[in-house]
């Protein structure tokens, strides 16, 4: 067997992080895949020099409304080795753009950019129909056989470990009760937490508020991760957070497995 590398990255703007050095990080970081989240582009708008850069095949799956959420995707695999399936099946989760899958051999690697629960939970219940949507293509993606790794941004901090004020932001979106029973639900059947099968403490954040130099003082959330099914735990060699790396409101995640 040899290890893969898979990284995954909330832009908040491929044009945007483009201007912040998203393809010199690109260029050195070594991964097979990586999965982007919140690309906010078109395909036919992509910097063409993001396109096909440094070895790698893209493919994309953008939202509706120009300039809003959309996921992406980059593998150095060949076109014959894999398949691509854009979306779950979900006209009203797929019109936002926010599934995109790779199928390479026995592995599934899903992009998700998970919606943002909003102030006062206004698109809480969408949110939770996305999780179960997301849940269901999961189930079809195993019932073929196939390990799964899902990467992205779950809009979730899972437990209080997971957010520097946890006490303070019990009433705010990706902190709510549902979003984090639903974490509970879906980590109890079948899935796992990759980061924290090697990391076990807190004080690990990838994403951070703009403002009042969160990033600086490492006041944050850990809201991007890797999840995987069970079976896989032991192909599961590494995992981790990468805030060093800057371009964007949010950090890379990386995870390596086995194939």
């Amino acid at each position: 067997m040899t290890i893969l590398k898979c990284s995954s990255w909330n832009l908040n703007g491929i044009r945007s992080a483009h201007q912040k050095g998203f393809a010199n990080w690109l260029k050195n970081c070594e991964a097979h895949v990586v999965l982007l989240q919140e690309v906010r582009a078109h395909e036919e708008v992509i910097p063409p020099e993001l396109s096909a850069p440094f070895g790698y095949t893209s493919a994309w799956f953008g939202a509706e409304k120009k300039g809003y959420s959309g996921v992406g995707l980059y593998h150095k695999f060949s076109s014959s080795e894999v398949r691509v399936i854009r979306g779950v099946g979900s006209a009203e989760c797929d019109q936002e753009g926010r599934v995109l899958t790779l199928i390479y051999k026995d592995l599934a690697f899903v992009t998700a950019y998970f919606p943002n629960s909003q102030a006062e939970g206004k698109r809480l219940d969408y949110k939770l129909r996305f999780c179960a949507a997301i849940e269901d293509h999961l189930k079809r993606m195993r019932s073929e056989g196939l390990h799964v790794i899902l990467g992205g941004d779950f809009n979730i901090a899972h437990e209080p470990i997971d957010l520097t004020n946890p006490k303070q932001n019990e009433k705010n979106p990706g902190y709510l009760p549902e979003e984090r029973a639903w974490m509970n639900h879906i980590l109890k059947n079948g899935y796992f937490d990759t980061f924290r099968k090697f990391e076990k403490c807190g004080g690990h954040y990838s994403w951070w508020s703009q403002r009042s130099d969160a990033r600086s003082k490492n006041i944050g959330w850990r809201i991007d991760t890797h999840l995987a099914n069970v079976e896989l735990s032991d192909r599961v060699v590494d995992a981790k957070i990468c805030p060093e790396v800057l371009g964007s409101d949010h950090c890379p995640v990386e995870v390596q497995v086995l194939c």
